[in-house]
């Protein structure tokens, strides 16, 4: 028999598959993480929106001029949103040390979320 999927309790939005795919290894099934694709456009906000319903939404965008433009875009659409932010100088999320990855994630109160790194 299958087991169902487990409930999703947080969403964190990233830009990329890459940011994506570098998070989903260190959190644990029950977190979504969506990407933008890019910059976000009105039809695809909408569709964020949609699959990230009424649950806790955390921006995870990162520190570049296209980084910040997203995360602006994205601030409208998830005023309630919480920000974590990586450092400038990193190649964004995809190229931040997993160890200050793992930081940042806890900072942010998402510890409970996290495999052991």
């Amino acid at each position: 028999m299958d087991m169902p999927p487990p409930p999703i309790d947080i969403v964190i939005i990233v830009e990329g598959k890459n940011d994506r795919s570098r998070l989903a290894r260190m959190t644990k099934p029950c977190v979504r993480i969506l990407t933008t694709m890019g910059t976000p456009g009105t039809e695809r906000l909408h569709r964020l929106r949609m699959e990230a319903g009424d649950l806790p939404v955390y921006l995870f965008t990162d520190n570049d001029a296209s980084g910040k433009k997203i995360r602006a875009l994205l601030r409208e659409a998830f005023p309630d949103a919480e920000q974590i932010y990586t450092r400038r100088g990193y190649a964004g999320v995809e190229g931040t040390p997993e160890e200050y990855l793992y930081q940042q994630l806890d900072k942010a109160g998402l510890g409970d979320y996290l495999l052991d790194p």
